[in-house]
């Protein structure tokens, strides 16, 4: 059967970026289940977009469908027709299922027993008039955060739909949305070739948009930008800076890009470059130009949609735009020093943090003393304590401040800036920049243990105050971002911060109560300790690390995340290496903890031991110093060591000892023996869950 190209084109106003992303995501999924359903068959779906159109091309598409013939079995005719041969609610519920008339049904016999059959036929199809409905049905199936209505329509889109291009070779599909019908007529790019253009046919389409100044893919959008930009570096011996999220953005704001470059008046590089670098990608979408050694120049690149005939008019245009937020930025920066840093903290009491938790003058207060609990903890020295302090007494500071109000994206760095303008330490500054790393996963980490001091401090104080009047995250919704910044403090006590995070989550918690918050104390510490937990569990996961393996260092009760990752990855590492004795020794714990009595205790007479059983118990003694020791230092290897020193003991124990020996002193003996035998791995794992999985 012959086969032709369908091309589907919605043409629209300018689409913002990233619905625009998302809904090419979403055509491609929504193409090929609606294909499917219908029965179509195609060689490939590939979709296309730019900001005024989203294109659908299905290659090899018949001209009809399949014609189908299926079978269903159905019950036995005992049970579909009754004794005088009438149809029973069996065969006509079977058959209205099916799609047949009872009358319809077939018997045949299968295994000796008759049952009724349904043969339903299903016609080909010409794919032509299927189309119609289903490439309508792509539209309204796309989803978008704020759909719109214009004029006096009712059907909805994320922007005006102004054209519709449909194609199935070189017939028209007669497609119907928003008073518009499909005919074979597109347009080019606004500016350089506004067309109308017709179109020959489906295999065309994509040819009639390039030639009309159209880059129908991100990908070849992307990959011309990054062209351009790298040939202006290399005539300009500086750098662009080309941060992934706005690359995308940029990518589906253009139909046909040219990168240009322009400037700014260099008296605005005294303002500090986080602002300048702001108001350029986040505001603007240029990329900023460094030098080689990362020192932003006053040059940047604007990516035009624009006709490149008129550079320079479009330079200039965007040049003034620069201009005017960089003198915001520089007036605010200016106006911003005229006071220290300090003075800005008590405005803090008009800035909510969170409605039931008060403001972010009271949050400065509890971080301040949570920081320093910290710093102390960790064992920093007095200086660093009190820098620790001073840094969490300052670290909110700038959001009142004109600039960070301004261009928020700022907020920590402006502070820093801001309290080496006052005359406070280098390491104070840092750290006020830094308390809010680590941002996302993969971030760097604050710099010194004074900044993870303070960075902890202020993300534990939001999880325990959130947590205390319930509003910790539910399933998939995080509105705070909590489970982002137990992340961090996670990836901070793996980095080096030596502190109890549970003594740590009493002070804070402690802090709230002071503050007047009521919550029920048990119940919320448990929830937050949990909360940790379950993070660390999940980080461990994705790391690579067995779940038994987790839950077997889980069960001794152990709630540090530091600890917990630590042990599981010693733990996972010691299987890997030595498999057969872990596995052995596993089954030989979880042997030994379904035999044993926990009322018997531990005491057992030494004087009536055998050879293998004073053997055992000589290497329980050992290890119970050394598991002791190991575990007192940290050394959890060390630990994993002396259990495995026991696997031929134990192995040998239960090959030469009756166990449920029938005089009940020795059985009570064996007992107490094996008691102590798994008390040694009280501390260290749950070896039997280990055994179990591996089964």
């Amino acid at each position: 059967m012959a086969t032709q190209t369908l091309a589907f084109e919605i043409g629209t106003e300018e689409l913002p970026a990233f619905d625009l992303h998302n809904a090419t995501l979403q055509m491609e999924k929504l193409a090929k289940t609606a294909f499917e359903s219908a029965g179509i068959a195609y060689g490939e779906i590939s979709v296309y977009s730019t900001p005024r159109r989203i294109i659908l091309i299905a290659t090899e598409v018949p001209e009809e469908t399949e014609a189908l013939e299926e079978v269903f079995k159905g019950p036995a005719v005992k049970i579909a027709f009754d004794a005088e041969g009438n149809p029973t609610k069996a065969a006509l519920g079977f058959a209205r299922g099916k799609g047949v008339d009872a009358a319809d049904l077939e018997r045949r016999v299968d295994n000796g027993v008759e049952y009724v059959y349904a043969t339903k036929r299903t016609p080909a199809k010409r794919i032509a008039d299927l189309l119609p409905e289903l490439l309508r049905g792509l539209i309204t199936g796309l989803s978008w955060p704020r759909p719109q209505r214009w004029g006096s329509l009712t059907d909805q889109f994320r922007r005006p739909v102004r054209w519709l291009v449909a194609l199935l070779g070189t017939e028209v599909v007669d497609v119907q949305f928003a008073g518009l019908t499909a005919g074979t007529t597109t347009r080019g790019h606004r500016f350089l070739a506004p067309g109308p253009f017709e179109v020959p046919c489906a295999d065309e389409l994509l040819n009639v948009l390039r030639g009309a100044y159209v880059v129908t893919s991100e990908a070849e959008r992307e990959a011309e930008i990054r062209k351009q930009i790298k040939a202006i570096e290399e005539k300009t011996g500086l750098v662009a800076e080309l941060p992934a999220k706005v690359m995308a953005e940029v990518v589906n704001l253009v139909e046909y890009p040219t990168a240009m470059v322009g400037t700014f008046d260099e008296l605005f590089l005294a303002v500090p470059k986080e602002i300048i670098v702001d108001a350029m990608l986040v505001h603007q979408r240029y990329f900023p130009l460094f030098t080689a050694d990362g020192a932003l120049t006053n040059k940047f690149i604007v990516t035009s949609n624009g006709d490149p005939k008129f550079e320079a008019n479009i330079i200039d245009g965007n040049q003034r735009v620069v201009a005017a937020r960089l003198y915001d930025a520089k007036f605010f920066y200016d106006e911003d020093l005229k006071k220290p840093l300090e003075a800005y903290v008590d405005d803090l009491e008009n800035v909510v943090f969170q409605e039931s938790l008060g403001t972010t003058r009271a949050k400065v207060s509890r971080i301040e003393a949570l920081a320093g609990q910290l710093a102390s903890q960790a064992g920093l020295c007095e200086s660093d304590i009190a820098e620790a302090k001073r840094a969490a007494f300052l670290a909110k500071a700038d959001l009142v401040s004109g600039a960070v109000v301004e261009f928020t994206s700022v907020q920590g760095i402006m502070g820093s800036y801001y309290a080496k303008a006052a005359g406070e330490t280098d390491q104070v500054a840092q750290a006020i920049a830094d308390h809010y790393r680590p941002r996302f996963s993969g971030d760097d980490l604050p710099e010194s243990l004074v900044g993870k001091c303070v960075a902890a401090a202020d993300k534990l104080d939001t999880i325990c105050g959130l947590f205390a009047v319930n509003q910790g995250p539910t399933g998939s919704s995080d509105p705070f971002a909590l489970r982002r910044q137990s992340i961090g403090i996670i990836a901070m006590l793996q980095a080096g911060l030596n502190i109890s995070l549970a003594d740590a989550i009493d002070f804070a918690l402690d802090s709230y109560e002071k503050q007047g918050i009521a919550f029920e104390r048990g119940p919320v510490r448990q929830q937050v300790i949990e909360f940790f937990v379950t993070r660390t569990k999940v980080s461990l996961k994705d790391g690579g690390c067995s779940p038994d393996t987790i839950e077997a260092v889980l069960s001794t009760g152990v709630c540090e995340p530091a600890v917990i990752i630590t042990r599981a990855k010693a733990l996972e590492a010691a299987r890997k290496d030595n498999a057969e004795t872990f596995d052995d020794l596993a089954t030989a714990f979880a042997r030994a903890n379904n035999l044993r009595d926990a009322e018997v205790g531990v005491e057992y007479d030494e004087a009536a031991l055998s050879e293998v059983q004073a053997a055992l118990s000589c290497a329980i003694c050992e290890a119970e110093t050394k598991v002791a020791k190991a575990l007192g230092e940290d050394d959890y290897e060390a630990a994993l060591a002396s259990l495995a020193a026991l696997r031929n003991p134990v192995d040998l124990f239960f090959e030469k000892v009756m166990v449920k020996d029938e005089d009940l002193a020795v059985r009570a003996n064996n007992m107490k023996l094996l008691n102590r035998f798994v008390a040694v791995f009280a501390h260290v794992a749950d070896f039997g869950l280990m055994a179990r999985a591996s089964k």
